[in-house]
């Protein structure tokens, strides 16, 4: 392409967009809906490339999120200029990015260095305590500690079964998402909302409730699809196996490694340095390094202290945290405009959505909190979407937490819950499908997940809604 072409198509994509070649900041209520291109593409290409182009995707990927990544970078320094652009780019790769990155990679590691050993045969009690489990253990260790410490046993479990695939899908729902609803450790938007005051206590207080509802309802839908689904795999022949193995675990220092990590959250929202670095313009406060120095020495220890063959006992390989790393470098930059738009709130090319959130008479619509919460955070960064609903419900953490407890809740299982809904939702659902396709399980494409996702978790939480928001 000439350079008087390249000047030209610029220009035909900035005519779609408000002029603010000078901004001094990137300003979300001066961005058009154009600026949420490279988004919608990165998201059709995670979808469709899969179905249409499989081979095409797997080599490749990597090469089309950086495409799309530019796609969005390279219009922002050029419209909004070189500094504007730049600036709100390394932004979130140093903030949200990097320690993303940092986090879960050291509970990959150091969840991937825990070898459950024993006889588990994929029986639909089994698997159903499996699920019940993870979602206990979600609230402690993370969405992703969960998910990473348990996907690979549930997947020996049922290596010899041909009808399987609905396991992994209610495992993301239920460990990847659901069940990390009552604790700041569970997921990364309750941990903000800790940040930003909210008590640690609070969640489990005010969202037990429906999340017992929703573990329950998903758990006894599970149950009796792979009661049924099991019943046609005996009649075809499926055995448990004669031999057993003694229960066991492997690698169990990184239990304690895990510990390591979950007092890293801890220490980055007790302690309050009052001081910070400052790099490429973006400010670091002591705490978070002090948390990402933790997270990256855990992940040391872990790969110098697990033995080998612990690790090849769990088929430990780089693939899933590589995936992860280069699709969400695409998504987190092109997710920049998006975001802006969002915390414009009124005044953003998403108004006519924000302004749903409230009555006539100035009281808040929870049902939509949640709705709106929810949906976005099924595409969106689900930590930066609460922030931003959180924000607009008034951001006074101690009016959230009792007059409009309520409206808290709705954010909060909002952000938390329909994480579910897609596969690039939470991070621990991306990881799971991709160890899945690693060890030869069949996952549903992105479309098809979502057949499942809508039909039976929308309902679900609807009920919720009903129960407990109106």
């Amino acid at each position: 392409m000439s350079r008087t072409t390249l000047l030209r198509s610029l220009a035909a994509i900035g005519a779609l967009l408000p002029a603010a070649s000078f901004a001094a900041g990137l300003n979300g209520a001066e961005l058009g809906l154009a600026w949420a291109v490279p988004f919608a593409g990165i998201l059709l290409s995670i979808a469709l490339f899969p179905l249409f182009a499989p081979h095409f995707w797997h080599h490749n990927f990597g090469k089309i999120a950086v495409f799309w990544a530019l796609c969005c970078a390279v219009p922002l320094m050029g419209f909004l200029g070189v500094g504007t652009g730049l600036d709100a780019i390394i932004h979130i790769l140093l903030v949200d990015y990097v320690p993303f990155l940092i986090f879960v990679g050291a509970l990959f590691i150091v969840a991937g260095g825990i070898h459950v050993r024993g006889t588990f045969v994929g029986r639909p009690i089994v698997n159903a305590c499996f699920l019940a489990l993870g979602a206990v253990l979600a609230n402690f260790m993370g969405t992703t500690g969960a998910a990473m410490l348990l996907i690979r046993p549930l997947i020996q479990a049922n290596e010899g079964r041909k009808r399987k695939l609905h396991t992994f899908i209610f495992f993301i729902f239920l460990v990847a998402n659901v069940g990390g609803a009552l604790t700041p450790l569970g997921d990364p938007p309750l941990f903000l909302g800790f940040l930003k005051g909210v008590n640690f206590f609070w969640t489990a207080e005010h969202l037990l409730l429906p999340w017992l509802l929703a573990c329950a309802i998903l758990l006894g839908i599970y149950f009796a699809i792979d009661s049924a689904m099991f019943k046609k795999d005996v009649a075809d022949g499926f055995k448990a196996p004669e031999d057993t193995k003694p229960f066991g675990i492997d690698g169990g220092i990184n239990i304690l490694f895990l510990g390591f990590i979950i007092g890293g959250v801890l220490l980055s929202g007790f302690w309050r340095s009052g001081s910070e670095v400052t790099l490429l313009g973006v400010h670091f406060a002591y705490e978070s390094l002090a948390r990402d120095a933790i997270f990256i020495v855990t992940a040391g220890l872990s790969l110098a202290l697990t033995a080998k063959a612990t690790r090849e006992a769990n088929h430990f390989t780089w693939d899933p945290i590589l995936e992860v790393a280069k699709l969400f470098f695409g998504i987190f930059c092109c997710i920049v405009p998006v975001l802006e738009m969002l915390r414009a709130g009124n005044h953003g090319a998403f108004a006519p959505l924000v302004s749903l959130v409230t009555f006539e008479d100035g009281t808040f619509n929870n049902t939509v909190f949640f709705w709106l919460t929810g949906t976005l955070s099924a595409f969106l960064d689900n930590a930066p979407t609460y922030l931003a609903f959180f924000n607009l419900a008034g951001g006074d953490p101690t009016v959230l937490m009792t007059e409009d407890a309520q409206t808290l809740m709705a954010i909060s299982m909002g952000s938390v819950f329909m994480g579910a809904v897609t596969y690039i939702g939470n991070a621990p659902n991306f990881m799971t499908v991709a160890i899945c396709h690693e060890r030869g399980v069949k996952m549903p494409t992105f479309f098809g997940y979502m057949l499942w996702s809508v039909g039976i978790l929308f309902p679900t939480f609807f009920l919720v809604d009903m129960l407990f928001l109106i």
